[in-house]
């Protein structure tokens, strides 16, 4: 089975690399990396979220022969979604179960339409990386590597806030949301997640700020190779009936 991880904001798709090691054999960690990052520096960054998932969801088509799971954090869960509802306008079997981490529902975007909408600069970039407690103050003095890192992750906050929900036929298949207590986003925006499926839902808190899937990593793990080891077991009981 395969788990496609869309990365965080600024972030490589390499930052879920480690998890290779630690999740268990049957399943396949597969970063996913988005153009301007990583191995696609050289491609334009793109800041329209349902024209990358469009794209996404055409490059990963060919490869989708075996179950699979989407797993995404903070702008990745969005692209998450959003990449479900491209596969299925393609005809592709949809993931067994979508993971969306540390971010609010689709339909309850309000106040990141309002931070995010214009272009910030530098400053404001490196306040932002700062107040989020995920960036060293080494790395955000570091003027090369801000350099490189700052592009991209302004592009990826105008994705955030020019996104806009569209209402379509609720997903079938679970969405289960990761939350952290003293993140951004409420308890009533985590739980709109809900709203978007039609076969199951689950939440999970955890005790941190924006990157508790660091802090609570193998925690993390635990969830997600337990909740895709009885989803699996379910589709292959379905199967064989």
């Amino acid at each position: 089975m395969d788990l496609y991880c869309l990365p965080y904001s600024g972030a490589s798709a390499m930052v879920y690399s480690r998890w290779r090691r630690k999740l268990p054999d049957w399943l396949a960690v597969r970063p996913v990396e988005l153009p301007g990052r990583g191995s696609r520096l050289g491609e334009s960054l793109q800041t329209d979220m349902c024209a990358l998932a469009r794209q996404l969801a055409k490059e990963l088509m060919p490869e989708l022969r075996r179950p699979y799971a989407l797993f995404g954090h903070s702008l990745g869960a969005l692209l998450a979604f959003e990449l479900t509802h491209a596969l299925r306008e393609l005809g592709c079997p949809p993931p067994l179960m979508l993971f969306a981490s540390g971010t609010a529902a689709p339909t309850r975007r309000e106040d990141y339409e309002k931070g995010y909408a214009q272009a910030k600069s530098d400053e404001e970039l490196v306040t932002e990386l700062r107040d989020l407690q995920g960036t060293s103050e080494e790395v955000l003095a570091n003027r090369e590597l801000m350099n490189l890192t700052l592009p991209i992750l302004r592009a990826d906050f105008l994705m955030c806030g020019r996104y806009r929900y569209r209402q379509r036929a609720l997903l079938e298949l679970p969405i289960h949301v990761l939350g952290g207590k003293s993140d951004r986003s409420s308890m009533e925006q985590l739980l709109a997640w809900g709203e978007e499926t039609a076969s199951g839902f689950f939440l999970e808190m955890f005790d941190g700020g924006h990157f508790f899937i660091h802090e609570h990593e193998r925690r993390v793990l635990e969830i997600i190779g337990q909740g895709l080891s009885s989803r699996l077991g379910q589709a292959r009981a379905c199967a064989v009936i």
